[in-house]
């Protein structure tokens, strides 16, 4: 505080407090959370908030301006955005739907002046709330921002820091007149004496208050249960569900109730009556088991459609979508999550293909039932045509709503209702998700919303899905192409190729190996490794393959066809750089001259079964001086010999030894003695990918000296 006096000028989260209670009050919101941007920065940082606790708003603490969050879209686009429904939050906002799947509307604004924006309002209101802001409640809004702006914009010419502490400023109500000492005594009696159970709440879920009768209903004592939250401090409370009734009540300012049992057998009900100050709780015994008697609530289940149990599966299922690649992955990330938490018996994802329907993924139906309904023209008048060419959600709580709203449209088994969801992305509908389940279900609100706010998340998954796997069908084929079809057959060579993609990204690579036969008795063979893993790695290698092979059929030496297709790629600037080694094999002369630009040098299995990794200068690797000049070395190629060319794939592993894991693959090919070609390569593949994780792509050409022509045991 400051003194009387003093001049200086009062820091911004001071008048920021104000000006954010002031617009709460003006507007009659419930939940006000006040937002700064710091100079130079691309993320909004909650400095004030009104009437919650900073733990129910830390998902939000920090929220980049990208991020599809309102108070980003407010502050971004400097206009206000307004939400007047929670299937509108979760249609527009599936993040936001996910975690808040409560009944709110809900406005954000920016803090703009002179044409910069310096934070932003969050502000929330009950569903009794008019569907519109008020002339007056929308004034408070302009002018509670323009004042901010002003105030964070003077706060930043002086100098002063717009955001201090880790954790935001909570402001709390008026306190309530501070009662006559006898009245007071007087509540208190009376609270202990009714036979009704009652306890408080603060903001936070701690329990400050609970009297007797209220202690003995929940099995514990009131000064044990002071200052706890009830679900921490009671054991048959620990379920999310219960957390979610407090969360709902606060965020929605509504009351609420639910049923529990405590052990062994009695059931209790809890009613929770919220404001700004707190939670009034109270707590009723109830007999019989809910749910059978017709005058008693039915019991809250274990997790709820809505409810903290689905949500911590739904954010399970996130975090697992973000790991999907293909359609299959998204398919059974979502049936694994999906279904514990709403218990759907079938689910079925469907897209548009030149104007049918297509299955694209399913569970619990029959291969049977799914290829009756595949490929369904969009005329068809069913409601997987109607919702996804709508854009519109529909649910169907029975088989008579179902058969009310489509007389011809196909049952499954027994299924008694339905939610046809469709995959909006970036506005366009990609696809749609059909949920059925085994017997009639009301879809509440809350389901309706949370669903919605799935479907937008299941979207964005699906869409990145069909688009890596329309492009690892396209990496495919173009890997298929570029690499050898087949190895050419020579007379005293037995041969064998294997290429394994790493199995990240499109799992295609610049990885490449060739067989040349040069003239009756001479054949090159040649390996390399284009940098990078994407489709112009795989376009460069086709182009240095081919390079390397109109020079080996010419004759060229080694040492000469890795510089002249140096030079070519030196003129191409692809901005990639290629490791390569070139083999000339003359089997006449029982030779090898080899030429190597930063490849990993070849691996020898001798005639006496020793093995060594020939030790070559490593020569400069293609595309990175014109000029290099690169050398020949010639070694010993006699019968019985085992050449292994490979890529880096082969012996680099993430925190092994390079050297270490040379030496063992060098010792597994020493033990796979006098086999063929092909089960040497299976063999070493089988080391490769049985030591660890692979982050690298495998090539391998096996190239065996047959001894006199015979073919080694098979």
């Amino acid at each position: 505080m400051r003194r009387p006096g003093t001049t200086t000028a009062p820091a911004p989260g001071e008048d920021l407090d104000a000006l954010l209670a002031e617009v709460v009050r003006g507007t009659g919101a419930s939940v006000g959370l006040a937002y700064v941007l710091p100079p130079e920065e691309r993320v909004l940082r909650i400095a004030v908030v009104s009437g919650v606790v900073p733990r129910i708003a830390a998902p939000w603490a920090r929220i980049a301006l990208d991020d599809p969050i309102p108070v980003a879209d407010a502050v971004r686009e400097r206009r206000l955005v307004w939400l007047a429904s929670q299937e509108e939050v979760a249609r527009r906002y599936p993040r936001l739907g996910i975690v808040l799947p409560y009944d709110f509307m809900l406005a954000a604004a920016p803090f703009t002046h002179e044409a910069r924006v310096w934070g932003g309002v969050v502000l929330l209101w009950p569903t009794w709330h008019p569907p519109a802001l008020s002339a007056p409640e929308r004034e408070a809004v302009d002018a509670g921002c323009r004042r901010a702006g002003a105030l964070l914009h003077e706060a930043a010419r002086r100098g002063a820091p717009l955001f201090t502490g880790d954790e935001p400023r909570v402001l709390t109500p008026p306190r309530s007149p501070e009662p006559d000492p006898e009245e007071a005594r007087a509540a208190l009696d009376f609270a202990q004496r009714i036979p009704v159970g009652c306890c408080a709440l603060d903001m936070d879920g701690r329990i400050t208050f609970i009297n007797t009768t209220a202690a003995e209903l929940v099995g514990a004592g009131g000064a044990s249960l002071r200052g706890a939250r009830p679900w921490e401090a009671l054991l048959w409370m620990n379920d999310p569900v219960f957390e979610d009734h407090y969360r709902a009540a606060v965020v929605t300012r509504q009351a609420a109730s639910f049923t529990a049992l405590r052990p062994p057998d009695q059931w209790l009900s809890f009613h929770l009556y919220p404001d700004d100050r707190g939670i009034s709780v109270q707590i009723t015994p109830l007999t019989g088991v809910p749910g059978q008697d017709p005058l008693q609530p039915e019991p809250v289940p274990a997790v709820g459609p809505g409810g903290a149990g689905a949500l911590y599966h739904l954010m399970h299922l996130a975090a697992a979508l973000t790991e999907t690649a293909g359609v299959s992955d998204v398919v059974e990330a979502v049936a694994d999550q999906l279904v514990p938490a709403f218990g759907p018996r079938g689910l079925a994802f469907m897209a548009m293909e030149e104007c049918r329907l297509r299955i694209i993924g399913y569970r619990g139906y029959s291969k049977e039932f799914m290829d009756s309904v595949d490929g369904s023209p969009l005329t068809a008048q069913t409601p997987s045509v109607h919702a996804l060419t709508a854009g519109v959600p529909s649910f169907f709580g029975s088989f008579e709503e179902f058969r009310s709203a489509y007389p011809g449209a196909v049952r499954y088994e027994q299924r008694d209702a339905w939610a046809f969801l469709p995959l909006i992305a970036s506005g366009r509908p990609v696809g749609l998700l059909v949920l059925s389940y085994d017997r009639p279900r009301p879809f509440p609100p809350a389901e309706r919303a949370t669903l919605t706010s799935l479907a937008g998340l299941v979207a964005q998954a699906l869409d990145r899905a069909r688009l890596y796997d329309t492009t690892h069908q396209l990496a495919h084929t173009l890997q298929t192409a570029l690499l050898p079809h087949s190895l050419p057959a020579v007379p005293g060579l037995d041969v064998a190729a294997r290429y394994l993609p790493a199995g990240h990204g499109v799992e295609i690579g610049g990885d490449f190996y060739d067989l040349i036969r040069c003239d009756a008795t001479t054949t090159a063979a040649t390996i390399g490794d284009v940098q990078g893993h994407n489709i112009q790695a795989a376009a460069l290698m086709g182009q240095v393959r081919t390079a390397v092979h109109a020079h080996a059929t010419a004759g060229t030496p080694p040492s000469d066809v890795l510089a002249r297709t140096n030079r070519l790629l030196s003129d191409l600037e692809p901005g990639l750089f290629t490791s390569c080694l070139y083999a000339q094999l003359d089997l006449a002369g029982h030779r090898a001259r080899i030429a190597t630009a930063g490849h990993p040098p070849p691996l020898v299995l001798h005639p006496d079964g020793s093995t060594e990794a020939v030790e070559l200068p490593p020569g400069l690797l293609l595309g990175i001086d014109p000029d290099a000049v690169y050398s020949t070395f010639e070694i010993p190629f006699p019968p019985g010999t085992v050449f292994v060319l490979h890529t880096d794939g082969l012996v680099e592993t993430a925190g092994t030894d390079i050297d270490e894991a040379t030496a063992a693959v060098c010792d597994c090919l020493a033990r796979a003695g006098d086999r063929t070609a092909d089960e040497l390569a299976d063999t070493l593949v089988r080391h490769a990918t049985g030591v660890a994780t692979r982050n690298d792509d495998i090539a391998l050409l096996i190239i065996r000296h047959v001894v006199g022509g015979r073919e080694p045991r098979r």
